[in-house]
């Protein structure tokens, strides 16, 4: 972390709120006692933040062979917050989208949508414990090159008339829990990094993040609503999504982040509201970070994660089975 501890760091820090209750201390760190909250409810109480300029994200690209493969791959950054109170009461965690671009369908974007969370931080020595729980949402759009396959595709679903996932409000949602148990959904965000790999050099930040914490969620099933033909549209995007990011959001795997966070800055009430409203629908420029440019999976040796050679041909394969169910669906 950066040597001058002080650095930027506004005044007005009490703290207090990580020692008000003995069952908040490590090792054991319980906040049962502290309700969720929702990210939008609070805002009026903010008084603090952290920037998650750095969310490293991590994931085994073959979580059922032999060898896994993890792959290492940061979101993008300046989305990401934790808001808090001078004592260091946590009242928002925001967390980031990611786009994947496919050669076919377009673009395949990612957010990582946090549904309750409670917890603190405690500048004084860079801690922090929350407990969170979060769904992925998952929707496409138009790409820059569409062949005729793909315009054929998108006239289908206009005139199918359905809630197809093509923005965030009717995306497909997934669940995810504690690694290991499907009933609880809530798992914890906590201090330092993840103990349970080695995260190569170019997925940690420690000369430049003011202080880091981890957390992990096991990917749950689609949570199914909607029509038979949205329930199928979906599959086939959730298997190009997986063909295209090295199987990220496969059911059973566990998808890891190490949350490497900028020194505490005050809180802009108007601009916090705004910018929660900004990532609300969509992400933005070229289906990436709008300020910065993110890797793509990567091996620990730095190495890309292989996309199959005949990506494209699968992907229209894919497409072409779905019209043919349409047509059945619709028979």
């Amino acid at each position: 972390m950066t040597n001058d501890a002080n650095l930027g760091i506004p005044a007005g820090w009490i703290g207090g709120f990580a020692g008000s209750d003995e069952r908040f201390a490590y090792p054991t760190r319980d906040l049962g006692s502290l309700d969720m909250l929702k990210n939008m409810d609070n805002i009026a109480l903010l008084q603090r933040q952290q920037a998650i300029l750095w969310p490293e994200f991590s994931w085994q690209t073959q979580p059922d062979a032999g060898d896994p493969k993890r792959c290492f791959q940061m979101f993008a950054p300046d989305i990401s917050r934790i808001g808090y109170t001078e004592q260091g009461r946590v009242y928002a965690i925001i967390c980031p989208q990611q786009g994947i671009g496919s050669p076919s369908l377009g673009t395949i974007n990612v957010e990582i949508t946090v549904t309750g969370q409670r917890g603190w931080v405690d500048e004084d020595t860079r801690a922090l414990a929350c407990d969170m729980s979060v769904e992925v949402r998952i929707w496409f759009g138009h790409g820059h090159h569409e062949n005729t396959v793909i315009k054929l595709l998108w006239k289908m679903i206009d005139d199918l008339g359905h809630d197809f996932p093509i923005s965030k409000d009717k995306a497909i949602v997934v669940s995810t829990h504690k690694p290991g148990y499907p009933d609880q959904p809530i798992f914890q965000l906590s201090k330092g990094e993840n103990p349970r790999f080695d995260a190569p050099e170019f997925a940690r930040h420690p000369d430049e993040a003011w202080s880091v914490g981890h957390l992990e969620a096991e990917v749950g099933a689609i949570k199914q609503s909607g029509s038979p033909v949205v329930q199928e549209f979906s599959r086939l995007l959730m298997e190009v999504l997986n063909m295209n990011s090295g199987n990220m959001l496969k059911e059973g795997n566990v998808l890891t982040w190490n949350v490497w966070v900028n020194h505490p800055e005050f809180v802009d009430q108007k601009e916090w509201q705004e910018h929660a409203e900004k990532w609300r629908k969509s992400i933005d420029v070229n289906h990436n970070s709008p300020e910065r440019w993110v890797s793509p999976p990567r091996f620990h040796d730095g190495s890309l994660i292989p996309v199959p050679k005949n990506f494209v041909a699968l992907e229209l394969a894919k497409i072409h089975e779905f019209k043919k169910n349409i047509k059945r669906m619709h028979a």
